[in-house]
């Protein structure tokens, strides 16, 4: 089979799914080795151009760890990270505000519509879209999120824009919170009743041996998830992402799936085909 042949078996093996997540709302929280590769940034920033182009209404929220620690780096700050979140300070807050709502999101930004896409850059913050308090004492100005606002994200969505958002928040005092990704992606994609959630990582999925990538579990219902915590194939860093999945399940989301964003076109092959490329986490038995 040549190349166009096989493009032309993707395109017709896509059109149920096309059909699909048409009109309907898709969350992706992009990350990771994805974020760090410029080759791997503008892969992902033109497979959700395409999305946009077919119909599927895209909302983008991403973190940007490694640029943080690199700014905070240059300003002589050190980073600390308890249980694997940032410890964040109120100087800490300020940059992280600085690089992600500005020189991470608006990058994306620029990216996105070079290519095409009706994009606009949002923050946390932007129409209160995520409300905060301390998820503790012990992490500082880490957000604990209280309430998602959607008005301003369906109102893009609604003009046509593919909404970019980065992962602060606030409270009405006026402080400002760093919200893990995976968590704010959650928040979002329940508020928003999206049709799947996918959160972009540096692994192929939940594997049932972590040092076998070749052991994916391609699919998981909610309510396996105990007894593959109790199993120990659910551990580690896993355990928190995968609490996400379940929450955004919960709150309405139909299909979350967690994919290898070190793979090009992996977004593609999760929504596009009939295979899939991570691990589909659904409700029921």
């Amino acid at each position: 089979m040549t190349e166009k042949q096989a493009q032309a078996e993707f395109l017709l093996e896509a059109m149920p799914y096309i059909k699909k997540y048409q009109n309907k709302i898709l969350v992706i929280k992009y990350g990771g080795a994805a974020m760090t590769s410029d080759e791997l940034k503008e892969s992902v920033m033109r497979d959700l151009t395409l999305l946009s182009f077919i119909g599927i209404k895209v909302v983008l929220v991403h973190g940007g760890g490694p640029e943080i620690t690199e700014t905070l780096n240059r300003m002589g700050i050190a980073s600390r990270f308890v249980g694997g979140l940032r410890y964040t300070d109120a100087e800490t807050a300020e940059v992280v505000r600085m690089v992600l709502a500005g020189k991470v999101n608006k990058s994306l930004v620029h990216i996105l519509t070079a290519f095409g896409a009706k994009s606009v850059g949002l923050s946390g913050i932007d129409g209160e879209i995520m409300t905060c308090s301390k998820e503790s004492e012990e992490l500082g100005f880490v957000g604990k999120i209280e309430r998602v606002n959607t008005e301003l994200i369906l109102d893009c969505l609604g003009c046509g824009y593919l909404p970019v958002i980065s992962t602060i928040g606030g409270d009405p005092a006026g402080n400002i919170y760093n919200i893990n990704a995976d968590t704010a992606a959650s928040a979002i994609a329940g508020a928003l009743k999206a049709e799947s959630l996918i959160l972009m990582t540096d692994t192929r999925g939940l594997l049932r041996d972590k040092h076998d990538e070749e052991s994916l579990i391609r699919k998981v219902y909610v309510s396996d998830i105990p007894s593959l915590v109790n199993e120990g194939i659910i551990s580690g860093g896993m355990i928190p992402k995968v609490n996400c999945c379940r929450d955004a399940i919960r709150k309405g989301v139909g299909r979350v799936f967690i994919t290898d964003g070190r793979v090009k076109h992996s977004v593609l092959m999760e929504l596009l085909s009939d295979e899939g490329s991570g691990t589909m986490f659904v409700n029921g038995d």
